[in-house]
């Protein structure tokens, strides 16, 4: 497996799921556009679940759905990302294994990735995530559990600024949409949004 890269829009949305559910585990599905060469480049994230994150009824209702949208707008599941309602623990639960071999079968490269909340601040100096890889049937820690983030410190600001403007509140995950249906869990509204901090720094973040 090689590199994983993280666009500004995914690791927005991972983040901003986490604050909006601060006491909650919450999962989603890492999505790309691109799946060429070696490296695994994470375009955007389709944010999940925020409580019973083991029901699998509607874990396979949302890989369904977001598969068909996936083939509609070329695009496609490459990884899964989770982060424990404990913060200090940021360590795969057998829910999060389960989903990710069921990724791997349909994309070989497919990652893992822990959101790290005991470092999940405005200020943190590195992206609070730690990558697993699929060897040998298992997910191990991948070598350089460093994630590749283009001009993280302008991500970063981008992220603290939408939680400080209360932009948080425009996300929508799986979960959300299945409680009133009128929510789009494909984010336009929020990714607008974010496209729109990002461009001046970097239209291709």
């Amino acid at each position: 497996m090689g590199e994983v890269e993280l666009s500004c829009r995914a690791y927005v949305k991972m983040y901003l799921h986490c604050c909006l559910f601060p006491r909650c585990s919450i999962n989603g599905l890492l999505l790309s556009s691109s799946t060429t060469g070696g490296a695994v480049c994470v375009t955007d994230c389709v944010p999940l679940l925020h409580s019973h994150l083991s029901l699998a009824p509607i874990t396979q209702l949302a890989l369904t759905q977001v598969d068909v949208w996936c083939s509609q707008t070329q695009q496609r599941i490459v990884g899964y990302y989770q982060a424990n309602a404990c913060v200090s623990d940021s360590s795969p639960t057998p829910c999060a294994v389960k989903i990710a071999d069921k990724i791997s079968e349909q994309f070989e490269n497919a990652v893992l990735l822990m959101l790290d909340g005991s470092k999940l601040s405005p200020d943190c100096r590195v992206p609070p995530i730690v990558v697993y890889e699929r060897k040998d049937s298992k997910w191990t820690l991948k070598d350089k559990h460093t994630i590749m983030l283009r001009q993280w410190e302008e991500t970063r600001d981008v992220a603290s600024q939408m939680l400080e403007s209360g932009d948080h509140t425009l996300l929508v995950d799986f979960d959300s949409h299945l409680d009133d249906i009128t929510k789009d869990w494909t984010n336009q509204k929020l990714n607008s949004k974010i496209a729109e901090l990002t461009s001046p720094a970097n239209g291709s973040m």
